[in-house]
């Protein structure tokens, strides 16, 4: 699989020219951080990095006080974590998701990656 080139040093630096724009644009007109997001809508659809980064780690900072999901305990913060989204994402209609796992032997058994 082929990777997509990079972006350039000079991508980077007009990236940010970009944002020092818009910013400066948003004080000119006396929009606060409040006031541009409440009326922010994108329709984007989630992927594995936006349900980590905006559920699990927001769920995560605020139950267990912990950034890097490096930090968590192996069993309570993580279980915390999963329970905590179930019960959200049950609210939204989202049915029950299990966390994954496998069965006891299952890595003495599972087939080698090459």
């Amino acid at each position: 699989m082929e990777h997509p080139a990079p972006r350039t040093e000079q991508q980077n630096k007009a990236i940010h020219l970009y944002c020092q724009h818009i910013a400066d644009a948003l004080n000119d007109a006396g929009l606060n951080i409040e006031q541009v997001l409440k009326n922010f809508t994108l329709e984007l659809d989630w992927n594995k990095d936006s349900v980590k980064e905006i559920l699990w780690r927001t769920a995560q900072k605020r139950l267990t006080g912990k950034h890097s999901t490096t930090e968590l305990s192996k069993h309570e913060d993580i279980t915390k974590v999963y329970e905590a989204l179930n019960r959200f994402l049950a609210k939204l209609g989202v049915e029950h998701i299990p966390f994954p796992s496998h069965e006891p032997g299952y890595y003495e058994k599972a087939p080698l990656r090459s």
